[in-house]
């Protein structure tokens, strides 16, 4: 795509539509999910969404990936105790979804468990439906924690990260 067609796409959108895709109550059911499932393992979950990347990362032609993983730092999901923290990232001006595993659960789970809740994501979208989309994402990343990193029963879990979503 030509430089100056996705700068102008990018900026085209802002996080009025980021809230328009995910209102206010959408977000605190989200939330609550996130913070359901996080009593079922000790990883962590945390959701970012924006509608447009900021302009240096269009300046240089980043793509949207390189943004996760910026967004799976700035937000410390990689500073869990067990190293087990998954950023959901949704790019709304790219329609782009990239799922950031650290290493304690990339290690358990195939490229292809990710593509499989990716895609389960763009059908939810395409239909207009962001939050079924990202229910539907938070309960398999849930089941895979739970798999991988289950709590026993009288093993407490902090909560280590914020659960709300970021909107950007």
């Amino acid at each position: 795509m030509n430089r100056w067609l996705r700068i102008l796409k990018h900026r085209w959108l802002d996080e009025s539509d980021a809230r328009r895709a995910l209102a206010a109550e959408a977000l605190r059911r989200l939330q609550a999910r996130v913070a359901a499932s996080e009593k079922r393992h000790s990883g962590e979950i945390r959701i970012c969404v924006e509608a447009g990347l900021p302009m240096s990362y269009l300046w240089r032609n980043a793509t949207p990936r390189e943004r996760a993983v910026t967004m799976f730092g700035k937000l410390r999901v990689w500073d869990t105790e067990y190293n087990n923290g998954v950023l959901i990232y949704l790019l709304l001006a790219e329609h782009a979804i990239e799922i950031v595993a650290d290493r304690g659960l990339s290690r358990h789970v195939s490229a292809a468990q990710w593509q499989q809740i990716t895609a389960g994501m763009a059908a939810a979208f395409r239909q207009g439906d962001y939050e079924g989309g990202l229910n539907a994402a938070v309960d398999t990343v849930c089941e895979l924690l739970s798999r991988h990193f289950p709590l026993s029963g009288l093993e407490a879990n902090p909560n280590e990260l914020p659960d709300a979503p970021v909107v950007q």
